[in-house]
This record gives C-alpha cells, structure tokens and sequence, in this order.
C-alpha cells in the first residue's frame, strides 16, 4: 500500500475511533527530514469533521463550488446539498479575514502613505 493511501485509511479510522470527540495532537512528525515537534496541537476545523462530511466538502471544493454538480455525484436535490452545506458550515467558526487594524496598524499605514490623515482619523474613530 502506498503511504498516500495508508495515510488516508489511518485518518479514516482515526475519525471513526474519535466520532467527532475532541482531540488534541502531542506529536508531529516531518517524514522527510526526519524531525519531530513536541507540544499540544489543535486540529484545524476541517480535520474536526466527520469523515462523511469531509468526503462531502472535498467534492465540494473538487467541484468548485457547483451545486448541480453536488447533485449529480450524491443523488440528491438542491434542498438536500444547500441543507448539509449550512449544516457544516454552522459547524464551523468563521475566520475572520480582514481583521479591525490595530492604531498602530493604522498609524504605520498613515507613515508609509498607504491612507489619508483623514482616513486615519476615521478608522481610529470606528476603534472607539
């Protein structure tokens, strides 16, 4: 068995063992150079699903987002894809992607002439 396929039926059978209970990684390998990273490491959010759900999302992701193309795969109505896929998303925190700047974030910005004093002036009042 190649490792690709070896590792997928290990995680397979990890998140079957786990059923969605929170785990947490202590040790992580990196095969190749042979180094090895001591700690306690959350598994990220798509990790954390179910396995159904995570063959779900990458046919999702394989199908760049086509709903109609979901359907087809799994046999099932528009209701039924757009039901699970607000299921799992509610599963899942929303990370932020463009975060309140920090005043000095804004002032670094105002400094290399990225806004205008009044933008500035703006965005530390929106702070308050």
């Amino acid at each position: 068995m190649d490792e690709a396929k070896k590792s997928s039926t290990d995680w397979q059978e990890l998140t079957q063992l786990t059923r969605g209970q929170r785990i947490v990684v202590e040790r992580v390998r990196i095969v190749d150079k042979n180094i090895a990273i001591e700690g306690s490491f959350e598994l990220p959010q798509l990790a954390r699903l179910g396995l159904e759900d995570q063959v779900f999302i990458t046919a999702f992701v394989r199908s760049h987002g086509s709903i109609k193309e979901m359907e087809r795969i799994f046999g099932v109505s528009y209701p039924t894809i757009k039901s699970r896929l607000t299921r799992i998303a509610g599963s899942l925190e929303f990370v932020e992607t463009n975060p309140t700047p920090s005043k000095s974030e804004i002032l670094e910005r105002l400094r290399c002439g990225e806004i205008t004093p009044e933008d500035a002036i703006r965005e530390m009042e929106a702070l308050k």
